[in-house]
């Protein structure tokens, strides 16, 4: 495509702030700002600013109003206070530290500003390259690092402040279910979520194929769960169910919740995949999303820990949006195999064809 434009939202705060005070291994020192820090230090190494067609795109300034519309004003407060306070726990596997609730918010507007750069035409694609991340976070709690829910706010900002009434489909990535988003859009049919998540997690009792949505959302929320260990060769099979779905669905927009928790080197996640893998992600969902939404996506950072591998991931999708050849790096040819998840996941994935033939 002819002057390609694929905004990048990036702000130096969140490769600064909110940093844990966990100084050994441990779950909650993993969401820290080196996550972004070494994406922003790769992409200067690379030059990708210098590219004319990435956009560097700040956060929207936003203020509590916009919070409240997927948060509890008792919630928000909380945050506040223990943020004054400079350290807490707050929900389930969330630190606060005294840049918390700033930071968390300013990562809605990150989320916000990716968004509505796509409808307004103003880019092709984008990347918001925020945190923490939020598909894990209930109205009223924290959790699974999240603080706010960034996609949800999103979303409801879409609908209530600009009117927005067209269809949504997100799509969501990680290795973890993001039960926080489909709490929020559980019986919404103007919202279809889709995720592919690692089944061997215990995320309470959601995450099942059979968990279809309600009311009139029955049928717009689908679940691929993958078994520990999926790799590169088997990773994208979900698509046989993705790709009619998203056809009949016809969304305007297509929101990617970008997790990278399936990489093989992530500490949180069990997954064996390689940055081609979301390379190839990349380029397949544009292409259904050239043909069903005019190729409006955004990609919202979610998870994904592994250092090493952040930059190399969040560069694949870029390269396969621009649809230029990408080159697997040099660590990540791996000379041992792993033991193939194809015939578990071919199993999920007829069983599931066979719940949603009727819906």
């Amino acid at each position: 495509m002819e002057n390609k434009k694929i905004g990048i939202v990036i702000d130096n705060d969140f490769a600064s702030k909110n940093n844990p005070p966990y100084p050994r291994p441990m779950f909650l020192s993993y969401e820290n700002p080196n996550r972004i820090k070494g994406i922003i230090s790769y992409f200067e190494k690379i030059h990708l600013f210098e590219d004319d067609r990435i956009i560097k795109l700040a956060p929207m300034e936003i203020d509590e109003e916009i919070v409240q519309l997927a948060h509890s004003k008792y919630y928000i407060d909380s945050i506040k206070r223990l943020s004054n306070l400079g350290s807490g726990l707050m929900g389930d596997e969330v630190f606060i530290t005294k840049d918390t609730f700033n930071l968390a918010k300013k990562a809605i507007g990150g989320a916000i500003r990716a968004v509505e750069s796509v409808i307004k035409n103003d880019v092709n694609q984008s990347f918001a390259l925020i945190r923490p991340p939020g598909h894990h976070a209930l109205r009223e709690m924290g959790s699974g690092l999240c603080i706010f829910n960034n996609i949800a706010n999103t979303i409801l900002y879409l609908r209530k402040i600009l009117k927005y009434e067209k269809k949504i489909a997100i799509i969501d990535i990680d290795d973890h279910l993001g039960d926080g988003i489909v709490r929020y859009f559980y019986n919404d049919p103007s919202v279809l979520y889709f995720s592919v998540h690692e089944f061997d997690f215990v995320e309470g009792e959601l995450g099942f194929p059979d968990e279809l949505g309600e009311g009139e959302g029955l049928g717009k929320n689908i679940n691929f769960p993958v078994p520990a260990g999926v790799s590169d060769n088997e990773f994208l099979e979900f698509f046989d169910i993705l790709d009619p779905i998203l056809r009949e669905y016809q969304p305007d927009l297509i929101i990617i919740a970008t997790g990278f928790d399936f990489y093989f080197d992530d500490p949180l996640g069990n997954g064996n995949l390689t940055s081609i893998s979301y390379f190839n992600f990349a380029e397949r969902i544009l292409r259904i999303a050239d043909e069903v939404c005019e190729g409006k996506i955004a990609f919202i950072l979610e998870g994904g820990y592994s250092l090493i591998g952040l930059p190399f991931c969040v560069h694949a999708i870029i390269k396969g949006l621009l649809n230029e050849h990408f080159e697997l790096p040099l660590f990540e040819n791996l000379e041992f195999r792993y033991e193939s998840k194809m015939e578990e996941i071919i199993k999920i994935k007829n069983s599931l064809k066979e719940l949603l033939k009727n819906h």
